[in-house]
């Protein structure tokens, strides 16, 4: 038991640090604040090269089980319709041997252009020197850490939004929603660059607010079906309720971790609070209307993105630079679930977009 003294010290130690820890919840609402309102207004390029309509592009998808991949993959297919492009996208399926099946056939295709979307461009070296050799322009989204022209790799440009930023988001969304108190638990993959700074930066805030990293999982997207059940139900037996918010670089570890939480009585809203750093799938959209074991996405506007792509090939086609866009984020909550295209389960912002790229196309 304190004594008198004890009490005093502790006391006058409590309130001098109070401030600064409610400067540091408050700081960390105010960032939220910007990357939860509605998206109005389009900040893309205004400037750039007429279409040069007629070409034949392919989209190699990491892995078409992803919402995000296949968020982008939409957007690649809608804007090449209106460019007057033609598209074949070919399924990854989550293995880097199926991968490098695809890049084979999409060399042997001799298209116009490759989109490499949702893996890790040095993954696939060898393909990638071969269509630089054959003068095959490359894009790509989420192939590496770095947004932009990656000319190690020959892709003229790396779309996403920014990593760090996202990942920031989803730490400071758990540190307030906890109270400034959290104890986290980040899945990742390092078969993936960008997903391991992505946990990286995860963890780092975390710490730097003064949270509790439980435990850094690395477990391989291609099998969170398999492994996220088993997974949660031995954290959850590990640190039971020191376990507050589940932390991972995207939804798709979400997809399976519900019914191992409802098998321990935890209700949908009930902690561990699950929080994704990317990509803003229907399935998580789906889940956090309904308040179904997941609290955020801080989702990317994936359609958007398709059609930044397919500019960004374009300007690659017409040996023109890339654009230097960057493509907003949006931390998705139930409070904001219904706006900026959440009524169809994705980041969809209402801001012109499409308009805006018609129009710099010549169209």
């Amino acid at each position: 038991m304190l004594n008198r003294r004890s009490f005093t010290v502790s006391l006058i130690a409590l309130v001098a640090a109070s401030p600064v820890f409610a400067d540091a919840i408050g700081d960390a609402k105010a960032y939220l604040e910007k990357y939860a309102t509605q998206v109005t207004v389009f900040d893309g390029p205004t400037e750039g090269p007429k279409a040069m309509a007629g070409k034949k592009v392919v989209v190699l998808a990491g892995d078409m089980k992803n919402g995000g991949i296949l968020g982008v993959v939409n957007g690649i297919t809608e804007a090449a319709a209106k460019i007057g492009w033609e598209v074949t996208a070919l399924d990854g399926a989550g293995s880097v041997q199926s991968r490098a099946a695809i890049f084979g056939q999409a060399l042997a295709l001799k298209p116009d252009g490759i989109v490499i979307a949702g893996f890790d461009a040095v993954e696939q070296q060898a393909s990638l020197e071969q269509a630089k050799a054959a003068g095959i322009p490359m894009v790509s989204w989420h192939a590496g850490p770095v947004i932009g022209p990656d000319p190690a790799s020959g892709v003229f440009a790396n779309v996403s939004t920014d990593a760090m930023e996202v990942s920031a988001a989803a730490a400071k969304w758990a540190f307030v929603d906890a109270g400034g108190a959290p104890g986290v638990v980040i899945f990742t993959d390092s078969t993936y660059a960008i997903a391991i700074a992505k946990a990286d930066k995860i963890k780092a805030t975390i710490e730097e607010l003064g949270g509790t990293v439980l435990e850094y999982v690395d477990t391989p997207i291609a099998d969170t079906s398999n492994r996220m059940g088993p997974l949660t139900t031995s954290l959850l037996q590990k640190y039971g309720e020191k376990w507050t918010h589940a932390l991972a670089i995207n939804d798709i570890y979400f997809d399976f971790m519900g019914p191992a939480l409802a098998a321990a009585g935890i209700a949908g809203d009930g902690a561990p609070k699950a929080v994704a750093a990317g990509d803003g799938s229907e399935s998580a959209y789906q889940r956090i209307r309904s308040g179904q074991y997941q609290a955020v996405t801080v989702a990317e506007p994936l359609n958007l993105q398709g059609w930044q792509l397919v500019d960004e090939l374009n300007r690659a086609l017409n040996g023109a630079p890339w654009s230097g866009y960057t493509s907003p984020l949006h931390v998705v909550t139930k409070d904001n679930v219904g706006f900026d295209g959440g009524d169809r389960n994705t980041f969809d912002p209402g801001n012109g977009y499409r308009e805006a790229y018609a129009k710099l196309w010549g169209m």
